[in-house]
């Protein structure tokens, strides 16, 4: 879409820019980095969805008392094989029934229950140990064969996303590293911790995807972060992999806005980065890469902010998916007596969890417990007064103002062509609204009304194109039954010429001999 897009950013992170909008928040980070990271003990049931990734729901391949080993296939969906389902632990499986999956729409399905047997027993891996060498087709296997997803948030599988952007020729490999909301910092652990994780992981990336260099970017309050990656770093002699410290500007971890801050340029409407020629990652995937790729081992496990008020020991842990919320919170010392809220994700862009029975899957970075005095009062909503603080925060350049006003009266037409779309639903405009009016719930009716109108749209088109393709295979039988009935009336008519014909020949008087008369005298 670009003129020349490597050229424009081939000095990428070297200049910082400025996105549009943002707010400049408080962060409570600290509250929960004072501690290093622990595994949690084993919980007594494991619940773990079919459903991690944006994508189909993976079909279960084991079922109730079979024996399962730690990091086997338990769930595939063979029309999106990068999204393989893995047992966290050894155990026997007691049953694949419909739970709550930690979603935002509060959806229940298909998850399968492990009642682990405390052995962690692995099943057979097949690492890539000397992966510099292999084909980028093997490292994508690898990848997608241990069910790696984008652990920021949108769990697209990084397969998928590699080999994008293998065929697009990125130059430029983005680790995103900044954690824009105030409370999470299982990233900033990640990398404090396991820096040469993160380091190989950019480097088994960089070479999958083709690309020439990485830049992993953190925040700039991130100080302990910076030495740790630079020191792995020059450990492991990879000139290419560059830290770039951005501002602590909400929310310049979304993937868009920190390309913009790293390289001035925006991902065109409608477009992905890779038209830019970059790929974007995040440092915890990348980490995850690296335990694929060279360890064999798929996504079982990631980091997990346990932080908020309600929580008495606010800290960071290696969980295993499908632990129950509750069991982590109880590594955190229990709730605190004014706990009355959970939030899976930050307070700008989490949902509410109904129950602390639902598990942590593959997105869930963190889990804030609010206390009543945090819940801030519901505020009666008032009429837009235009004042255009919305439209000055929005990070997608958007006019909220202007969409709230066309969900509101049903213009789906005017909203769509106004990018509804583009929204992140990052809750800026909510955020500085005087009216209290909820922005982001609007946006996100519009847009899912938006979505059905189009598959409503699409499931008639698709009802018209059957009809006509009825209507003409109609015709068609038409048109053959006529030139059959046209070819046996042509067959009938030349049967019965013959039959004429041969009659005539049949009843014509024999030819007289050769000197006889008929009606002559003898002679």
């Amino acid at each position: 879409m670009h003129a020349d897009p490597a050229r424009l950013t081939r000095n990428a992170g070297e200049h910082l820019h400025r996105f549009h909008g943002g707010l400049r928040l408080r962060h409570n980070k600290q509250i929960s980095c004072q501690v290093a990271v622990v595994r949690p003990p084993l919980p007594e049931l494991l619940v773990v969805p079919l459903l991690q990734h944006s994508g189909a729901i993976a079909k279960p391949t084991v079922q109730t008392g079979d024996t399962v080993l730690k990091g086997q296939e338990i769930g595939r969906n063979d029309d999106d094989p990068e999204c393989h389902i893995h047992a966290p632990s050894s155990g026997t499986v007691e049953g694949v029934e419909s739970r709550g999956m930690a979603h935002p729409t509060g959806m229940t399905g298909p998850c399968v229950l492990i009642r682990p047997d405390g052995n962690e027993r692995w099943c057979e891996l097949m690492p890539l140990p000397d992966w510099q060498s292999a084909t980028p087709e093997a490292l994508h296997e690898a990848i997608g064969q241990a069910g790696v997803v984008g652990l920021g948030g949108a769990v697209f599988p990084t397969r998928r996303k590699s080999e994008l952007g293998r065929r697009a020729r990125i130059h430029t490999l983005v680790l995103n590293g900044a954690e824009c909301e105030p409370y999470i910092s299982c990233d900033e652990m990640l990398m404090r911790e396991r820096p040469d994780a993160v380091v190989l992981g950019a480097q088994i990336l960089q070479r999958a995807a083709g690309a020439e260099r990485t830049l992993i970017a953190i925040e700039d309050q991130m100080g302990a972060v910076q030495k740790a990656l630079e020191a792995a770093i020059r450990r492991c002699g990879a000139s290419d992999l560059t830290v770039v410290k951005i501002p602590s500007i909400y929310p310049e971890g979304g993937e868009r806005q920190l390309i913009e801050v790293l390289t001035g340029l925006e991902v065109p409407d409608g477009g992905l980065p890779a038209d830019l020629g970059l790929s974007c990652q995040n440092v915890a995937t990348a980490a995850a890469v690296a335990v694929a790729v060279t360890e064999g081992k798929p996504l079982i496990e990631r980091y997990v902010t346990v932080t908020g008020n309600g929580v008495r020991q606010p800290r960071n842990l290696l969980a295993l998916i499908g632990t129950p919320v509750s069991h982590l919170v109880a590594q955190c010392g229990g709730y605190a007596d004014e706990a009355a809220r959970i939030v899976t994700g930050g307070p700008m862009m989490g949902y509410s969890l109904p129950s602390d029975a639902e598990p942590v899957v593959k997105a869930s970075n963190c889990l804030l417990v609010l206390t009543r005095a945090d819940i801030a009062p519901v505020q009666d909503q008032m009429p837009c007064i235009r004042c255009g603080e919305c439209a000055r925060v929005c990070p997608a350049r958007l006019l909220p103002q202007q969409l709230h006003w066309q969900i509101v009266n049903g213009l789906w037409e005017e909203a769509a062509e106004d990018k509804l779309s583009a929204c992140i639903e990052c809750g800026c405009c909510d955020f500085v609204c005087p009216s209290h009016i909820p922005l982001v719930e609007w946006f996100r009716f519009g847009k899912s009304e938006i979505r059905r109108q189009e598959i409503e749209h699409q499931a008639a088109d698709h009802a018209r194109l059957r009809f006509q393709a009825r209507e003409e295979r109609l015709q068609r039988a038409q048109e053959a039954r006529r030139e059959r009935i046209a070819k046996r009336k042509q067959a009938l008519q030349n049967q019965a010429q013959q039959r004429q014909r041969l009659t005539a020949a049949i009843g014509r008087p024999q030819d007289q001999e050769p000197g006889s008369g008929s009606g002559g005298e003898e002679p």
